[in-house]
């Protein structure tokens, strides 16, 4: 069986949230024909991680097996978080754009699994690029929902995404090697432009999960 972290970041209920469509949408075309796949569900919308903390830093540059309980503590949800993460062939996240950036609750589960000597090795003798991943060989799918348009290159917005480029970026340190994007614009001019942009990124979804369980094998590869 493959395993899927299927994470959602919009503060809306799926009514109200084209992400949420767009990522339930890819679950349900993978289980049609994957019922038997293992799904982590983690709806980080509704139920955010806790910001990092001063406690937080110290735990993690404190060695396991040196650390206090408080210590501990202040890493049980990332522990939790990471391990989701670990056992995933495929992460599937539905996301809004919020103000040309990611949303606090997904920049607060990014915080909290690019963690050193867990998701990422630092090591100053590879020179200007220390950090390296440890996890490796996972899929992003990356679903999103935009309120304006023209965020892609070339697009009159593009200067303007900060959200894309950083979910990209991110992903390499959590060893999802392959990425792959699926964009919704217009929300917010409503009309003709968001229906066929809704529409054709829901074909997009149906269209990349197909081929994705095409690819992916059956067996766990991380269990």
């Amino acid at each position: 069986m493959a395993t899927i972290l299927h994470i959602d970041v919009s503060a809306q209920a799926i009514d109200r949230s084209i992400s949420r469509k767009l990522s339930a949408r890819f679950m349900e075309t993978w289980m049609a024909k994957r019922p038997g796949d293992t799904v982590i569900r983690r709806d980080i919308g509704q139920k955010p991680p806790g910001f990092i903390s001063a406690k937080w830093i110290e735990a993690c540059f404190t060695p396991e097996g040196q650390r206090s309980p408080e210590l501990d503590e202040a890493l049980m949800e990332s522990d939790e978080l990471i391990g989701e993460l670990e056992v995933a062939n495929i992460v599937v996240l539905g996301t809004p754009m919020y103000n040309y950036g990611m949303p606090a609750a997904l920049k607060a589960w990014v915080d909290s699994v690019v963690r050193i000597d867990k998701t990422f090795s630092f090591d100053l003798a590879r020179g200007d690029y220390p950090l390296e991943p440890i996890l490796g060989g996972k899929t992003l799918v990356a679903l999103t929902s935009k309120g304006e348009f023209g965020f892609s290159t070339g697009g009159i917005r593009a200067h303007m995404n900060f959200l894309d480029g950083h979910i990209d970026a991110v992903a390499h340190y959590l060893g999802l090697v392959s990425r792959y994007f699926v964009h919704s614009e217009y929300q917010e001019f409503k009309g003709d432009r968001h229906k066929r942009s809704r529409d054709a990124a829901e074909k997009a979804t149906v269209e990349l999960a197909k081929k994705l369980i095409i690819e992916t094998p059956e067996e766990d590869v991380f269990a």
